[in-house]
């Protein structure tokens, strides 16, 4: 990283802005307008830059860099032969959010991501030289009060719910991101999206990834909000694949999902329940696969630090038998592998899951947590899978149920509002089914260190 560069994250990382506004996972979902009245900082000039006299129209800007350095001990259980790898991860972005008007505004964000050191070389989640991450046009035919309809067209990111079944995935070096239209509703009690879009292909040098259309995602989203303690949404999702490989075998696939999630976030209890049901077809085989999850906390409030216990638990389907015309394996889409540990090993299909963990604040600043999670098989005839849905081992006529056990720390600190650093610590303890499928299986060891700057 050059000097300048080092010497700009200093300088931002000690000047306090007028207004407080925290980053948002989405970044387009910052809202700076409110900084036409505010000193005239350095910062507020940056995030606030008029381009009318009544102030309507400006140009907002912002961005990230961020570094991680990740050590990796037996990562493919010793399929492979790994051993110890040692990587180190890059990412940069940079976006500016023009308002033309109260009605139409132009959001662009640009994205590096590199990856230094791995033996095997970039994996699909490492390496985007250059890439437009977000690049679209809102147009606000309908606002009335706290109710707005947008029209959005163009590439965008997109975040459901809890992220199970599509998300940003912003634990990798790339996030995903899709190209097409979106209209979206929003109201104080309630929210409802309807889009269609292809998700965006990979290539690791400049400016050279493709436009998919082999893999296209469509669905309608609603988002109820009722009571602090209780909210609920509803959704439907379609997804079209060209090609899609499970233990079953590889296909064309059409696979319709419905589901619901029941949720909340009190001072005290903490909840979130979601269940889904999915059709369609997989070549010439009907696809009937299903999957939920469960996850409960109490948030202890009188105590030092706040500490929250949780326990998380999931079901999803697999496929009971192959070749009998009927797929049973659930495809979780775009979900946040990172439900599942630090470094997830095992995605949310073909899986049974125990999740206990504890987090808590010892200061003001930091965030400690401690999870414990268990994997096992839910059907024996099919085997296991990556987060991102990708086949990691077949079943090979393994009659073990037991994939291992993730026991994970990490440790996160607010080192200002502009930087951030991430530490983790992953043992992972093979069980059954890795020992049956890998002769020399290994345990695995993840250690990861990460900064980032965001303005």
């Amino acid at each position: 990283m050059k000097l300048k560069t080092l010497l700009i994250i200093l300088l931002l990382s000690i000047v306090k802005p007028t207004l407080a506004q925290n980053f948002k996972l989405l970044r387009f979902d910052e809202d700076y307008s409110g900084m036409k009245d505010s000193a005239k900082t350095f910062y507020n000039k940056l995030k606030y830059v008029p381009l009318s006299n009544n102030g309507k129209a400006y140009v907002s800007f912002g961005g990230e860099i961020r570094a991680e350095v990740d050590r990796a001990l037996h990562e493919d259980w010793g399929a492979r032969g790994l051993g110890s790898d040692v990587f180190l991860l890059q990412r940069y972005q940079l976006h500016a959010d023009l308002h033309l008007s109260d009605r139409v505004r132009i959001f662009g964000q640009l994205r590096s991501g590199l990856e230094n050191g791995r033996k095997t070389g970039p994996r699909p989640i490492d390496e985007d030289q250059l890439n437009v991450q977000n690049l679209f046009i809102d147009l606000i035919p309908y606002q009335k009060l706290d109710k707005t309809l947008t029209i959005r067209l163009g590439r965008q990111e997109l975040q459901y719910g809890s992220g199970r079944l599509i998300d940003v995935r912003e634990g990798p070096n790339l996030r995903w991101y899709f190209d097409g239209a979106k209209v979206a509703y929003s109201s104080p009690k309630w929210n409802m999206d309807a889009f269609a879009v292809v998700n965006g292909g990979v290539k690791t040098a400049v400016f050279d990834n493709p436009i998919n259309r082999r893999s296209s995602l469509w669905g309608v989203y609603s988002a109820r909000a009722v009571t602090r303690m209780f909210n609920f949404d509803i959704y439907y999702l379609g997804i079209d694949r060209a090609e899609s490989r499970f233990d079953e075998g590889t296909a064309h696939e059409t696979r319709h999902t419905l589901g619901t999630r029941v949720w909340a976030t009190g001072k005290t209890l903490l909840y979130n329940f979601e269940i889904g049901y999915q059709l369609g077809k997989f070549g010439t085989s009907d696809i009937r696969a299903w999957g939920g999850s469960m996850d409960i906390g109490y948030r202890l409030a009188e105590l030092n630090g706040a500490p929250i216990i949780k326990l998380r638990s999931d079901f999803i389907s697999g496929d009971d038998t192959k070749g009998d015309g009927k797929l049973g394996s659930f495809n979780a889409l775009y979900a946040n592998g990172g439900y599942f540990g630090m470094n997830p090993q095992a995605g949310p299909a073909n899986l049974l899951s125990l999740h206990p963990n504890v987090t808590w604040n010892p200061g003001k600043k930091v965030l400690l947590s401690l999870e414990t999670v268990c994997y096992w098989r839910q059907s024996l005839q099919d085997g296991i899978y990556r987060p991102d849905g990708s086949l990691s081992l077949a079943s090979s006529n393994s009659k073990s149920r037991y994939i291992g056990t993730a026991y994970v720390s990490t440790v996160s600190w607010q080192i200002s509002r502009f930087l951030t650093y991430n530490a983790g610590v992953q043992y992972f303890k093979t069980g059954n089914f890795i020992n049956d499928v890998i002769r020399q299986h290994k345990d695995g060891f993840f250690i990861s260190s990460l900064i980032a700057f965001k303005f």
